[in-house]
């Protein structure tokens, strides 16, 4: 889908002829990758051109027309934020609404022939320093559409603009090398083999299956994909679609980035943020998948999947919801084939949006137990990631360590493994020296000594930990 929209977005904007583009797909089809890559092997395009075509900067709007919003609409909301300031100027409204001086001033014409605001005065005779204020009309106008909705935030996109937006900055095409992977998990101490898995499977942007015993850093690890994920994207403050509005930007799974264009450059109804990273465990139900309506301010809430396009979804602890795992799939298994998603609101009108993101599914249950054949087969990469060795485990030992401030002492460590794991069969898990260290530091505190990695302590930790002695 993807790859047949960039070649027409090619061929439309006249930067590609059909000829090159069956070249370059033929070429697809012969050795594989990507078409943006073809069409630079080919010598269509050269490395930065590609780059620029997964880069957009919204424009801002000039006129109601390209906001795609009706004047109407804007004016309404404009009132609605009015009737909880009092009087106002157009540079209130501006940081209100996010739209820009030439947009409202066609706005608050409108509002003044319809006799909803009145000028109350002006310190200087330039229209940005008119003070406005509602009329008694205006003032009903506000309380009768607050009552139909209550958004007062910035003016909304539509959702075909949104649509575009979140197709050109497709997580399909972002570029990961193996260094940027080694950078991102250097603070781990990983095996090669799973570097190896992880690079191409990142880089893809398809989904990934992580699978292998508790507490050996599944959660650490999706998360860290995040940390590779390069580049920014905009994000809207809301979009809206059937006569409906749904808030998008949340502080939680978004992260705002330094702006790169000038304000006055920009539709400000877009924010410049990292890509998304969002974290979904055992509390994940269906309903959390679909738009949340909330009946007394009266518009919607993007679902998690929604939030986390162009960017990653991690469902960590998979089969541990409270749905069942097979409801999960189904719900999901055509939006990560088509990478589209249908959501409906509660008129019954039903809509699609791009589902564009990396999905990593973490467990520790069973992939068999799981999830059927059908499933698994549309999860091209399934990475295990195991118990550490004992060498890693001494690694991440010696990390847990310095990052704490504890000497690490090689006695020590010797007797844990070697009177402890060994004698008692025990297996090793990444998470352990975390524990361990931690129950270390408690006591000490506790008796109000300095934390110190000797055999008595260890001796307390691991009684205090462990179930089994």
């Amino acid at each position: 889908m993807i790859e047949k929209l960039l070649g027409e977005r090619l061929v439309a904007e006249n930067r590609l002829t059909e000829e090159q583009l069956a070249n370059a797909l033929q070429r697809q089809l012969k050795h594989g990758g990507r078409i943006g890559d073809n069409l630079v092997a080919l010598g269509y395009l050269n490395s930065e051109e590609l780059d620029s075509l997964f880069r957009t900067h919204p424009a801002p709007p000039h006129t109601i027309e390209e906001t795609g919003l009706e004047l109407t609409f804007v004016a309404d909301l404009l009132l609605k934020h009015a009737s909880s300031l009092g009087n106002f100027t157009i540079m209130d409204m501006i940081e209100r609404v996010n739209l820009g001086t030439a947009v409202l001033d066609d706005v608050l014409d409108y509002l003044k022939r319809q006799k909803y605001v009145e000028v109350k005065g002006s310190s200087d005779y330039s229209r940005l320093k008119y003070r406005y204020s509602l009329t008694n009309a205006g003032t009903a106008r506000a309380s009768e559409q607050l009552e139909i909705c209550r958004y007062t935030g910035p003016a909304p996109v539509p959702l075909e603009a949104y649509a575009k937006v979140a197709r050109i900055q497709t997580i399909k095409h972002i570029l990961v090398n193996e260094v940027a992977i080694r950078r991102a998990f250097s603070h781990l101490v990983v095996s090669e083999v799973l570097l190896r898995k992880l690079g191409p499977a990142v880089s893809a942007g398809q989904a990934i299956f992580i699978y292998g015993p508790p507490g050996n850093g599944k959660t650490t690890i999706a998360e860290t994909i995040g940390g590779v994920l390069p580049g920014s994207v905009y994000i809207p403050h809301a979009i809206r679609v059937g006569g409906q509005i749904i808030t998008v930007f949340d502080t939680v799974n978004h992260v705002a980035a330094t702006p790169e264009k000038e304000r006055a450059d920009v539709d400000q109804r877009w924010i410049l943020c990292r890509r998304p990273v969002v974290l979904a465990g055992g509390e994940l139900t269906l309903r959390m998948l679909d738009l949340e309506f909330n009946a007394i301010a009266k518009y919607y809430e993007a679902p998690l999947q929604l939030k986390a396009n162009n960017g990653l979804f991690i469902v960590d602890d998979f089969g541990r919801q409270i749905l069942e795992p097979r409801q999960l799939l189904n719900r999901w298994i055509v939006p990560l084939e088509r990478r589209t998603d249908f959501l409906s609101l509660n008129t019954g009108m039903k809509f699609e949006v791009p589902f564009d993101q990396l999905v990593v599914f973490s467990t520790n249950l069973a992939p068999e137990g799981l999830v059927d054949e059908a499933f698994l087969r549309r999860i091209r990469y399934k990475v295990r990631i195991d118990r550490p060795s004992l060498g890693e485990y001494e690694g991440i030992f010696r990390l847990v360590c310095a990052a704490k401030g504890i000497e690490f002492r090689q006695d020590v460590f010797d007797h844990l493994v070697g009177d402890y794991y060994r004698r008692l069969d025990v297996p090793l898990n990444a998470c352990h020296p975390r524990d361990i260290v931690d129950q270390i530091i408690d006591e000490a505190h506790y008796r109000q000594h300095a934390p110190a990695m000797t055999r008595e302590s260890i001796a307390s930790a691991w009684e205090c930990h462990f179930v089994k002695t």
